[in-house]
Formats: structure tokens, sequence, C-alpha cells
């Protein structure tokens, strides 16, 4: 794969299609806002200041477990930020990492060093606060601590030595281009590459009153075709559906509607009869297969060691 066919998006903002995405994602207000915040401030500081002063890489890590929203938050700072910097615009570019990695000796660091260094540089020469999303980052920053266990490990320790060089780099050179990085398993990102980040935000699985808001915004979606679906939406037994649901992801709570739809040959034949009782009833059958220890909706938590963590005045 050439480099520039891992650029999936390249887009100025703001602009209808992306508009909605930040309202859509249900997440604690902290966690949106510490992602607001600081890719703001990246922004600020490095573009006043040089890298000596503000040891700033302008590197962001989400991290949680999949399906907690990680990346459309990432996508979605770069239309949050553009009514509020200078200019009133922004650019998002996204970067799928997995066509850097290549089974050919010593390409992947040819690649990564390419694409992060020349290409995107150049995509965003125009000098507009731009926002990179590299999405699963783990895939180009595996710990080298336990490359020893992979089929290449000394291209692994190119690959990575190759993204950490980059961040130097943009970090000194282009102070108008952030990067927001999302992993569902911090335990395999090197140490290096988690010590440049200036924030490092979890993103949790959501919580009993997070599930019912997704619950009750995924029936009125579905009540546009099916409006007898309105009224299961607002029906107050849904909070004790929401209960029963804790532990699983965002998108296993908006599939649980549809889940629960191809239960019964009646909802299937007609989603728009489905009732709370229906609900109730499968969340009831996925908590006593999880307690049989069939299913697992729950995810430990991956958080990063402390001792690993470096803050914005980690070395470069």
């Amino acid at each position: 794969m050439k480099v520039s066919e891992c650029v999936v998006k390249n887009v100025v903002l703001p602009n209808r299609r992306e508009r909605n995405a930040w309202a859509e994602i249900v997440a604690e207000d902290s966690v949106k806002e510490r992602l607001l915040h600081s890719v703001l401030l990246a922004i600020e500081v490095r573009t006043r200041l040089p890298f000596e002063v503000t040891a700033s890489h302008g590197l962001i890590l989400l991290y949680g477990p999949p399906g907690t929203g990680k990346t459309t938050l990432a996508r979605s700072t770069a239309h949050e930020i553009a009514e509020l910097v200078a200019g009133g615009k922004t650019r998002l570019i996204e970067i799928n990492p997995h066509g850097l990695m290549s089974a050919e000796h010593g390409q992947s660091q040819q690649k990564v060093s390419e694409l992060l260094t020349e290409h995107i540089p150049l995509l965003a020469d125009d000098r507009m606060p731009t926002v990179v999303v590299l999405d699963e980052v783990e895939s180009m920053t595996v710990a080298r601590s336990a490359a020893s266990l992979a089929a290449n490990p000394a291209d692994v320790h190119r690959a990575t030595d190759a993204v950490l060089a980059a961040l130097d780099r943009l970090a000194v050179e282009h102070p108008h281009i952030v990067t927001v990085a999302t992993s569902n398993f911090t335990e395999a990102l090197d140490e290096a590459f988690q010590s440049r980040a200036d924030a490092v935000i979890e993103v949790p699985l959501p919580s009993a009153d997070a599930i019912e808001v997704i619950l009750a915004r995924t029936l009125r979606g579905f009540a546009d075709a099916y409006p007898a679906l309105a009224t299961v939406a607002d029906a107050p037994e849904l909070a004790a559906v929401a209960a029963r649901l804790v532990g699983s992801d965002g998108r296993q709570i908006r599939k649980f509607i549809t889940e629960t739809m191809g239960r019964r040959l009646a909802t299937v034949m007609d989603p728009g009869s489905l009732t709370v009782q229906d609900l109730s009833a499968a969340a009831d059958d996925m908590a006593a297969s999880a307690r049989r220890g069939h299913a697992n909706p729950g995810r430990s938590s991956n958080r990063p060691g402390r001792e690993s963590l470096g803050g914005p005045h980690a070395a470069a």
C-alpha cells in the first residue's frame, strides 16, 4: 500500500457531514471537555512558543475498550474547535495505520517516516490548525520490550523508533498539527510513545445513565420508520433495562435493540411491535448468561500504569 492510500480522510471543517457527531457520542462531559481543551491548548501554546519552552508534542492519547466512541470523538474534535481557532477553520486528516506495517524488511520504518514527516506536513502546509487521527495506534507503536515475541522484532523496533522520531520532528517544525491517537490496548503501546502524550484520557464503558440515553436515542431513531417505538423510548422501565446492561459498550447497546427484535417472529415482521417487556427479558437473559460465564459484556480497564505515563514535560 502506498503511503498516500493510508490517508482515509482529508477534509476542511466545519462542514455539514461532521456537524452532529460530537453531540451524538454519549460520553462523560469531563472526557469531552478534557479532549477539547487539550487539543486547543496544544495549538495555542505550540504556535506561539518553541518546543523548548512548552515541551508539548501535540499528542493526545484516548484509550479504553472498543465501542466506546474514541474514534468518533477524535474525528469530531476537529469540527468542534473550528469556531474557536483563528480563521474559523480546521483540517481533519485520518490515518489507517495498518497499511503502514509491511512484512518486507525495513518497509514499515520507511513508510511511517514518509507519512508522518513528509506526507502529512505537505497536506497541512497552509498552516491551518490540523487534527491528525491515528486510530488503533498500537499497530504501529508496539512496545519494544515485548518485541522479542514478534515475528520480526527488529522491524518492530525500527517502526516504533520512526514514530517517535516523527513526533519529535512534528513537535518542533509543525506546531499547528495535533495528533489524536486512539488505543484499545495500551499495555501494547511503547512506553516512550506514551511519555510523549500531552494528555492521556480514558474513555470508559458507559454508565447506567449513559446506557439509558443510548437506548432511548436508538429507539427514537427506529421510530422514524416505526412510530410506536417512540413510546418505548420514553418508558420509565427503560432505566431498569439499562442497569442490567452495565458492562456493555456503546456498540453492543445499539445492537441490543435489533438483537431483541430478532428474538420473536412478531417483532421481526413488525419491529414497531417491540415492547419494553421484550427489552427487559432480553436484558435479563444477557445478565444471566454473563453470570454463567458464557458472555462477558464487561471489559477490564486497560488503564496504563501510572509509572509508564509521561505528561507534557516528558523528555523528547
